[in-house]
């Protein structure tokens, strides 16, 4: 079992910054993927970014390609979503998830979810 606990959501200007933390709770965190994905009201969950184990590799929606960036720290069993020159279409709950296998855009395939953090973002 891995827990994951997102935090750093809140309210920002657009055009302004936030970035996004999800702690999780095993040392097992470097065996993981991990990705980010949103859900605003009344669409479904959405990929955001995705980073393998390592960190060597990195994924990203079309829609935040160049604005956002993810990072993982093994050492700190942390990963990070920094988020830029962010527009009011960012506004969701943003959730990371863990998953033991190859990264892909599929919500249903990771094996771990954080509760969520909330970003809006006014115009």
């Amino acid at each position: 079992q891995v827990q994951l606990v997102e935090s750093g959501g809140g309210l920002v200007q657009a055009g302004g910054s936030l970035r996004l933390s999800c702690a999780a709770s095993r040392r097992t965190f470097s065996r993981y993927a991990m990705g980010w994905f949103r859900q605003a009201p009344g669409k479904e969950r959405e990929f955001v970014a995705a980073i393998s184990w390592s960190g060597g590799s990195t994924y990203y929606a079309d829609s935040v390609k160049g604005r956002f960036t993810i990072s993982r720290d093994n050492a700190k069993n942390t990963v990070y979503l920094q988020m830029n020159s962010l527009k009011p279409e960012d506004t969701a709950v943003y959730y990371c998830a863990a998953i033991s296998s190859t990264v892909v855009p599929d919500p249903w395939a990771y094996d771990y979810w954080g509760q969520g953090t909330q970003v809006t973002v006014s115009s």
